[in-house]
């Protein structure tokens, strides 16, 4: 019998095809979000590794030299300088030398113009002249009651007085002589002279100023200076002032003259540690033949300091400061960090002595992290990034 009941529709070939395509694509998209899980997860774990173990530099400590070089800033000071003002009252007559002229020792700067001061000195002429004159006849007076003693015409009292009255006139002879060189001598002030060899740096005299004593808001006529050596000084930090004695040579930088350096030693030093700077004031000479360099300016001082030997250098980033004194961070071979008390000598700036605590071969941590402890685990990291 044949069975003519309606048979199941056969599914089109495209939806299973469909279907198929869709499920690959979620499985790829499980996949992935899967791979990204893992990933993330690898990366916050390296993330807290990387926190729970600092990453660290080491550097190798630098041997110091024979030698290290200080270079600290100073003034520049004339062998001798001398503001010179008008010893008398007047008014200037005239000036015989400007600023930036030379003159020899001795030599005249200006003249003064003294009325007041002459007719002084004529006084005392005429005063001088009345007293000679006054002693003479004193002496001659005295002379002859001397005579007249003899012969018993005058008692002794009155020989004596009259021999007293010369005495005196005498005396005042000399005070007369007295004042007028006085006077004679304030004369010679009228011309003013270089007192020594030198350059003029300054002159304020004009002519018909009044100057000298009683002169409102005197000031100096001329100041000279002797540049042929020069004085230079520089405040040395405190710890460098045992290697400051006598005879240590320096160079000398200005910027008037770049690529040039001029010589220099020191000549003395203060003694004493300057309360508000900390530093020790040293005096330093150099000779100045052609005048190159000029008082008043400033200049770089270079010392060359002797250094001992065995002492190294080390950054001052690689310097851990905390209660106790100053340490510094190494590294053992399996991996875990030390530190180390060490004693600091000199401050380079940008470096430090270590004077003890520290050996030459030993690399020391830079920039160690604040919180790094005694026998704590560190990733030594290279400059380039490589761990080691």
């Amino acid at each position: 019998m044949t069975d003519f009941s309606p048979s199941p529709a056969a599914a089109p070939r495209g939806l299973r095809k469909a279907g198929i395509a869709i499920g690959a694509v979620a499985l790829v998209v499980v996949l992935a979000g899967s791979a990204v899980r893992f990933h993330a997860a690898a990366d916050a774990r390296n993330v807290a590794a990387s926190q729970g173990t600092p990453a660290v530099h080491l550097l190798q400590p630098q041997p110091l030299g024979a030698s290290q070089q200080l270079v600290e800033p100073g003034a520049i000071a004339a062998w001798t300088d001398a503001r010179l003002f008008a010893r008398v009252p007047g008014y200037v007559h005239g000036w015989y030398a400007d600023i930036g002229q030379r003159v020899a020792a001795g030599a005249p700067l200006g003249r003064i113009d003294t009325p007041e001061l002459d007719e002084q000195i004529n006084e005392a002429r005429a005063a001088l002249v009345r007293a000679r004159a006054e002693a003479a006849l004193a002496r001659t007076t005295s002379a002859r009651w001397q005579d007249l003693l003899v012969s018993h015409s005058v008692s002794r009292q009155e020989a004596d007085e009259k021999a007293a009255d010369a005495a005196t006139h005498a005396a005042g002879v000399a005070e007369a002589e007295a004042h007028l060189g006085r006077l004679t001598a304030m004369k010679a002030f009228a011309t003013l002279r270089a007192p020594f060899a030198g350059v003029i740096t300054l002159r304020n005299a004009d002519v018909g100023d009044l100057v000298g004593p009683g002169a409102t808001g005197q000031q100096p006529m001329f100041a000279l200076a002797d540049d042929h050596r020069l004085r230079i000084y520089v405040n040395v930090p405190q710890q460098f002032t045992p290697l400051m004695h006598a005879g240590l040579t320096a160079r000398l930088t200005v910027p008037a003259w770049p690529g040039r350096s001029f010589a220099a030693r020191v000549l003395d030093q203060s003694g004493a540690i300057d309360g508000q700077t900390g530093a020790l004031k040293v005096e330093l000479v150099a000779d100045n033949p052609d005048g190159a360099l000029r008082p008043g300016g400033f200049v770089q001082v270079g010392f060359d300091l002797p250094m001992p030997a065995g002492h190294l250098s080390v950054p001052v980033s690689a310097l851990i400061q905390r209660g106790g004194g100053t340490r510094v961070a190494t590294v053992d071979g399996a991996g875990h960090a030390h530190l180390l008390p060490v004693t600091i000598g000199r401050d380079f700036g940008s470096t430090v002595e270590v004077v003890a605590g520290l050996g030459a071969g030993t690399p020391v941590v830079d920039s160690p992290p604040d919180s790094l402890a005694e026998g704590e685990a560190v990733d030594v990291v290279a400059k380039g990034g490589a761990h080691g």
